[in-house]
């Protein structure tokens, strides 16, 4: 059984946290975060494909490969990216001030940066951050650290977890950013997931990556992958589990919890994407691979003119048919059937007098669902996105001002 419970990632046995403010962003908010597991934990991440990756970022790539972690410093406001050498000295040594202050190795310090590119960080405003995030560390600061990696989300995004394992209460909490520059592969989203579970590396290696596959990869806002993301997970084995050693029953359990926390996250990215009104699923069934069924809904989710037309509640379903069309996957077109919602408007690929009142008061809720169906084989695939509105571009058009 499953239970939502309070607390994010500090919600797991042995996990503290801090937010404070530093000075980095103008307007005063929370920027510096760090999380912190009493003992050491397994770790494993998964990280941006992008061949730009931010200084940040590297050393957390280099720290993780031994398999454990302690502690996670993330700064927003900046994205300690394409600076040069000094970008990776900067990210080395918040990561070594950090381990100094909590008595640990500075390679069980991950290190995450996020906000714009190109400017060095305010190393003396980290510093203070650091020493003031570590002396402010309680098992109350999810929410504090939540915040303090924001940047232009609007909705803070943490859950947590509790279900029996191995006879024992287990917890994963979580937390995320992630508005815009939003697609699969690890776009400009941080995610950090917390679990008291006793769970060996690979396992935890293996359900990551898979759950990440079809949730935080499933999200996106429109269409550009950035330089800093990543999502990292720390199992610090306090819930004193006998220990999730195999493929089993007991794995499936903790797979499935974790599907379900990164799937909140996921919703509520996209839901939370730059000047979004509303939550955009879109469903391909019938596709004669996964690879197509894929190539379909990242075409529509990613087209502007339908997020547009989203927006407008505007019924144009041509905009849907187009985008798969030139999404590269194989169909007859003249199978094809469209729904909004449950409203089909579309039927072997041609136009049906639909209600276009009832059309509109779907697309009016602030949930709606897009199901294209190629009806030429058995797979299907789903994203996530959200409309695109006029506030997207205000908000892109002076995001460094």
């Amino acid at each position: 059984m499953l239970n939502i419970i309070e607390g994010g990632v500090t919600a797991p046995k042995g996990f503290l946290a801090a937010g404070v403010a530093c000075g980095l962003k103008k307007d005063g908010k929370k920027d510096l975060a760090i999380v912190y597991s009493e003992d050491p934990a397994a770790a494993a991440g998964v990280f941006t494909t992008n061949i730009v990756k931010g200084h940040s970022l590297q050393v957390t790539m280099e720290h993780i490969k031994n398999g454990y972690a302690q502690a996670i410093v993330i700064n927003s406001g900046n994205a300690n990216a394409c600076v040069g050498e000094q970008g990776m000295k900067d990210a080395r040594e918040m990561a070594e001030l950090t381990a100094q202050l909590l008595d640990c190795p500075p390679e069980d310090v991950l290190v995450g940066s996020t906000g714009v590119i190109g400017s060095r960080l305010n190393m003396p405003l980290i510093r203070s951050g650091i020493r003031t995030a570590v002396a402010s560390l309680s098992a109350e600061g999810g929410r504090d650290a939540q915040e303090a990696i924001m940047t232009t989300d609007l909705v803070a995004k943490e859950v947590a977890v509790e279900l029996e394992i191995q006879d024992e209460t287990v917890r994963i909490g979580a937390m995320a950013k992630g508005s815009g520059m939003i697609h699969p592969n690890m776009a400009t989203m941080i995610g950090v997931i917390t679990t008291d579970a006793n769970i060996s590396k690979s396992l935890l290696d293996k359900a990551l990556r898979e759950t990440v596959m079809h949730t935080f990869n499933r999200v996106s806002v429109d269409g550009d992958t950035s330089v800093c993301d990543m999502v990292i997970i720390l199992a610090n084995g306090q819930a004193n589990n006998a220990g999730i050693v195999r493929e089993g029953m007991e794995y499936e359990k903790f797979k499935d919890a974790l599907d379900q926390v990164c799937t909140h996250l996921a919703r509520m990215i996209a839901r939370d994407g730059e000047g979004a009104t509303k939550l955009v699923e879109i469903v391909a069934q019938g596709a004669i691979n996964a690879e197509d069924a894929y190539k379909v809904v990242s075409a529509i989710a990613k087209s502007p003119l339908v997020k547009t037309a989203i927006f407008g509640e505007d019924a144009n379903w041509g905009r849907i048919i187009t985008a798969a069309g030139y999404s590269g996957a194989s169909f007859d077109p003249n199978l094809v059937d469209i729904f909004i919602g449950d409203l089909m408007v579309c039927q072997n690929g041609t136009a049906l007098n639909f209600d276009e009142n009832a059309a509109k008061k779907i697309l009016q809720r602030k949930e709606v669902k897009i199901t294209i169906n190629l009806k030429r084989g058995t797979f299907s695939d789903r994203m996530w996105t959200c409309d695109f509105s006029y506030d997207y571009v205000k908000i892109n058009g002076s995001y460094r001002s």
